[in-house]
């Protein structure tokens, strides 16, 4: 029996929602779907392990915020996706939690009509319906693994993960990512340390034991086999990592630990000062690092919308420009289609 003097002291409401597999049974999985999901993971583990020579692209919007206008977004990049896939393995990038530095809008799972309505169940929702679309585009989608119950409902629609700077360090993260399917991308942390995405590749490859829930919505034991297929991506700090220097030095403290390098770039973040245009910059250096016979350099992120620039969340929400970011400032996607493709010329 609970004992209301000394618990849920500051808990207002404890609210049931639906269990992860009533979810996938509202969305269900076609054969093209998983198709989508199955040929994503293992074209990029392959690009991983350098079998496949493409570079892997994680493309799209800083935040998902409105069904309609990343699902117009998705058809835009899946046909660029075909047309550069010769040189780019594109994954749209669909992030649907965000971390806070201290409050904020939190993502379109926690509060999907951004009212602070915190509809979570609404959220996993329309989260799962716009994955589903995406996966019948045969368009890969990329997610980052923010909340740690989460991903039972939406992780099997993801073909790589990215852990972020704020959690990469975070033991119950490393645990998740132990078990996860998918490639895992583990970033630097947000003062530019190094050490904490390494420390994170070699402690996921390890098979761990914690506590979660199952499909069945039941809290659980989950085991995990470990998970080998993890890279680094350099997000910046205190100053940008992106040029061929820290690469360099990067690339040499992962050979001494006896890992093979594999490093992924965000070009937007500290390495653009969160200036989207300024995303060219580090995507040119980059392709010139290539062209020169890099080989460690595995993928790169774009932040990119429909249209330019970020926007407030407005009291009035019909003030919402459409296709614009509500968080990280974003290039539009006539200049992202733009810098792939001058990227695709100066690798050949």
């Amino acid at each position: 029996m609970m004992d209301p003097r000394i618990e849920n002291l500051n808990v207002s409401e404890e609210q049931s929602i639906i269990t992860p597999i009533e979810l996938k049974e509202l969305y269900p999985l076609s054969e093209k779907h998983i198709e989508t999901v199955n040929n994503g993971q293992t074209t990029i583990k392959n690009i991983l392990n350098g079998s496949d020579k493409r570079i892997l692209a994680i493309v799209g919007p800083c935040s998902i915020h409105d069904i309609k206008s990343a699902k117009e977004y998705a058809q835009k990049l899946k046909v660029l996706a075909d047309d550069l896939q010769e040189d780019l393995f594109i994954v749209m990038r669909v992030y649907f939690e965000k971390p806070r530095t201290t409050v904020g809008w939190k993502g379109l799972v926690n509060d999907p009509y951004m009212d602070n309505s915190c509809r979570i169940q609404e959220g996993l929702k329309q989260a799962r319906e716009l994955l589903v679309y995406i996966a019948e585009l045969g368009l890969p989608a990329a997610g980052e693994a923010l909340d740690i119950v989460t991903p039972q409902y939406i992780q099997d629609l993801f073909s790589w993960t990215a852990i972020g700077a704020r959690t990469t360090e975070s033991q119950s993260h490393r645990n998740m990512s132990s078990g996860l399917s998918s490639v895992v991308g583990f970033k630097n942390g947000t003062d530019g340390n190094i050490d904490i995405a390494i420390n994170a590749i070699q402690a996921v490859a390890s098979p761990h034991n914690f506590v979660s829930v199952n499909p069945e919505g039941k809290v659980a034991v989950i085991r995990t086999l470990g998970n080998p297929n993890t890279h680094i991506i350099l997000r910046g700090g205190k100053k940008p990592n992106f040029e061929a220097e820290y690469i360099a030095a990067i690339e040499k403290k992962l050979s001494d630990l006896q890992i093979v390098p594999r490093i992924m770039v965000d070009c937007s973040h500290a390495n653009s000062s969160k200036k989207a245009q300024k995303q060219e910059i580090v995507l040119a250096s980059l392709a010139e690092q290539i062209a020169r016979g890099n080989e460690s350099i595995m993928g790169f992120m774009i932040e990119s919308h429909l249209n330019f620039g970020k926007q407030s969340i407005p009291d009035d929400q019909s003030k919402l420009k459409y296709g614009v970011s509500v968080t990280d400032e974003c290039l539009d996607f006539e200049s992202t289609e733009q810098i792939l493709r001058d990227f695709c010329a100066k690798i050949k």
